[in-house]
């Protein structure tokens, strides 16, 4: 279980379907256009995905938040494994050594171990889908918050398409397209950490420093 290495990009990018967003007025023109006047009247742009993730404060925040959750998930089952192991040992070695008196104390034993597994398999799987359903729920915000971004933002910019560009997804793009910067401006200017993340993030530097001595 991988939980240090936080992919937001990928479930986000799915999400999102990044091409928004039309004005009624462009719709309408469309409609009454043939496909070659309504290509050379579009007017588009895109945003580079690995420098929004990489500059826009809430995936930041969230990233840090997400990957200690996702450590001390590890921590904690890795934990609860040795001591499985050891009680297994413990168990292992006084068999051998014939420590049970009846075949009714060994098997009680044996028992005791399986219940163990079984509630760390348990445990394993629950906290795998909290961690699971948070990045959703992060996705989600952060879909919510660069689409309602884009509303005000395509206001004045009358953009008819924003397309993400993640990797070589896009074949050819114009640098003159290009309004990562300007979108990961406003977003950061627009973006308010809220108390729980703020407080999360407090106890993870906390954390560091004091490991750290």
């Amino acid at each position: 279980m991988k939980m240090n290495k936080i992919i937001l990009g990928v479930a986000f990018m799915t999400s999102i379907a990044f091409m928004s967003s039309c004005s009624n007025n462009a719709e309408n023109a469309a409609e009454e256009t043939s496909n070659s006047e309504q290509t050379v009247g579009l007017k588009i742009a895109y945003v580079e995905l690995d420098t929004l993730m990489s500059q826009y404060q809430l995936y930041k925040d969230y990233s840090e938040v997400l990957s200690r959750k996702g450590n001390n998930i590890q921590t904690t089952l890795a934990q609860k494994q040795r001591t499985l192991e050891s009680h297994a040992a413990a168990l292992q070695k006084k068999y051998e050594s014939n420590g049970f008196t009846t075949r009714d104390e060994l098997e009680r034993a044996q028992a005791s171990i399986q219940r163990e597994q079984e509630d760390l398999q348990e445990l394993a799987a629950r906290l795998n889908n909290e961690f699971n359903e948070e990045q959703a729920r992060i996705n989600e915000e952060a879909r919510d918050s660069i689409q309602n971004f884009l509303k005000q933002f395509n206001r004045t910019r009358k953009y008819d398409y924003v397309m993400i560009k993640a990797g070589e997804n896009l074949l050819i793009a114009n640098p003159k397209f290009d309004i990562t910067k300007d979108v990961v401006k406003g977003l950061n200017k627009r973006y308010k950490i809220s108390p729980q993340v703020a407080e999360q993030i407090k106890k993870v530097d906390v954390s560091d420093e004091s490991s750290a001595k």
